[in-house]
């Protein structure tokens, strides 16, 4: 499902529509662009490139939608001083704990500003108390800066806490 609201499958029957046009009509090049600039992605793991810092590794989609350097930085400091990582800024992923890994991906996931943030099980590897702070955040990111977030979660406790609970069964969805 969030492959399919994310642009990178194609429905094999039915229309995915985002902001009114029909994403199976769209070619590759379109759905790339919508992708790259109104759908941020959140997974479960963080995909962090590890040789990158913090900062760096926020950086980097707005680098590639040819932001300047500056105006890029700025945004990514903003960001992780939101998730509260403005100390650790030029650390390396693989000195950041799994909940600090999870922010930094976070903040790289809504740094160019998407209308929708596609979470898949982003507290599944984390401890209970850092779930919720991830939890916290998206919430805050919602409210502050108006991000529709569609979250594919087991967490019971963090899908209770949405205005809209759906579930997949066999290719379907349903309303609880």
């Amino acid at each position: 499902l969030l492959h399919l609201l994310g642009t990178l499958d194609r429905p094999s029957s039915g229309q995915v529509i985002f902001r009114d046009r029909d994403l199976s009509t769209l070619d590759e090049e379109t759905l790339s662009e919508i992708r790259n600039r109104e759908i941020g992605f959140v997974f479960q793991f963080h995909y962090l490139l590890p040789d990158f810092s913090a900062l760096e590794n926020v950086m980097l989609p707005a680098l590639i939608q040819n932001w300047q350097r500056g105006r890029a930085e700025q945004e990514a400091e903003k960001l992780l001083d939101l998730v509260g990582l403005r100390d650790r800024m030029s650390h390396r992923p693989g000195k950041l704990s799994g909940g600090e890994q999870q922010r930094v991906a976070v903040a790289r996931a809504v740094i160019v500003g998407p209308r929708l943030v596609l979470a898949d099980e982003p507290t599944g590897d984390l401890d209970p108390a850092t779930g919720e702070e991830i939890q916290d955040l998206l919430f805050r990111l919602n409210e502050e800066r108006g991000m529709g977030f569609v979250v594919a979660t087991h967490n019971r406790g963090f899908a209770a806490r949405v205005g809209r609970q759906m579930e997949l069964r066999e290719g379907r969805l349903f309303p609880l």
